[in-house]
């Protein structure tokens, strides 16, 4: 755990220095998959995701904008950047899952930190959302809606749920974009550490390529519930992550920890799954530093097996015991 306290510190510390290398990395070429004419429109959407996968330098730029309560000020931008490679952990055509992982250094050593998971699926009956504290919940797509469309369900950096949505590619204007319907959403890292007046966000998600990378936009209005009854708006908040395509670090260590331990993360992904099938959904506490009650102890198995300290079914199995544990309402 103490690899993502550093490379937290990290991102904000270093962010001039790590946006001066980003505008310094020599331009690389365009993805591939925006230089070949899909065969159709189903295969256009599936490189249009498959473009996101790459080595990146990124900048991290969140800002309140507007209050809707006269109390409250909104927030000072807050700006951070660092390396990040995305990996496609599979394809199967309908379903692409890609994973993130940052790479950074300290004091001449390499810090490798699992990030978070986007997996997307073609006009799927259900997707994960978030429900408000503590629950996640498999949510019908009705069938008009699925039609040409793409889920994409991100997860923490232990494999635990984060939030689900649904939308469309579209290209026009020159640019390829899809954009998720409204969904809710726990509060960020960024947030839930200050116990603000909020304590959920109703966001929009856009992902939009761009010749040398694609941009992550979000248009996050924050809520609170916690009087009970009809959630009520605080701020808005703007949040824009741009990936720049990169050869200005070495992703070798990030690759490394990916190769020893998706054997291992594999399993708690399904173990997840299970959970989701079994109850309709996942119950889970929220923790504000890790995201979940489960995000130190599965990310430290996950370290153990990168450092060849545990064995890999023995990793595996603690894992799935922690997670039906965890999910099990009571």
């Amino acid at each position: 755990m103490r690899a993502i306290l550093i490379a937290a510190a990290l991102l904000t510390a270093t962010a001039p220095a790590a946006l001066a290398q980003q505008a310094a990395a020599p331009a690389p070429a365009p993805a591939a998959a925006t230089t070949t004419a899909p065969a159709n429109a189903f295969e256009r959407d599936r490189q249009s995701i498959l473009a996101q996968a790459g080595q990146y330098r990124v900048h991290f730029d969140m800002r309140e904008n507007v209050s809707f309560r006269a109390d409250y000020d909104p927030l000072e931008e807050k700006l951070s950047g660092g390396s990040e490679i995305v990996r496609v952990v599979y394809d199967k055509g309908d379903k692409i899952s890609l994973q993130h992982i940052l790479v950074m250094e300290h004091d001449g050593q390499a810090i490798v930190v699992k990030h978070w998971r986007q997996d997307w699926a073609y006009q799927p009956e259900t997707v994960l959302t978030y429900a408000g504290p503590n629950q996640w919940t498999l949510t019908p797509v009705p069938a008009d809606q699925r039609a040409g469309a793409w889920s994409q369900t991100v997860w923490q950096t232990d494999d635990s749920p984060r939030y689900g949505g649904v939308g469309h590619w579209t290209y026009d204007n020159g640019l390829s974009a899809w954009t998720s319907n409204p969904t809710w959403r726990p509060l960020a890292r960024r947030d839930a550490v200050r116990n603000p007046v909020y304590d959920r966000y109703l966001g929009t998600n856009r992902h939009i390529l761009k010749p040398d990378g694609w941009v992550h936009i979000q248009d996050n209005m924050k809520m609170s519930g916690k009087a009970g009854g009809e959630p009520v708006a605080i701020v808005q908040e703007d949040v824009i992550n741009t990936y720049d395509r990169s050869t200005g670090y070495s992703p070798r260590a990030g690759d490394e920890y990916w190769a020893k331990t998706q054997g291992f993360w594999a399993a708690v992904r399904d173990a997840w799954d299970a959970a989701a099938v079994a109850h309709n959904g996942i119950h889970l506490q929220e923790v504000g530093d890790t995201g979940s009650v489960t995000g130190t102890p599965l990310m430290d198995l996950g370290q153990q097996v990168a450092d060849g300290k545990t064995a890999e079914a023995d990793a595996i199995a603690q894992a799935r015991t922690l997670i039906q544990q965890a999910t099990t309402p009571r």
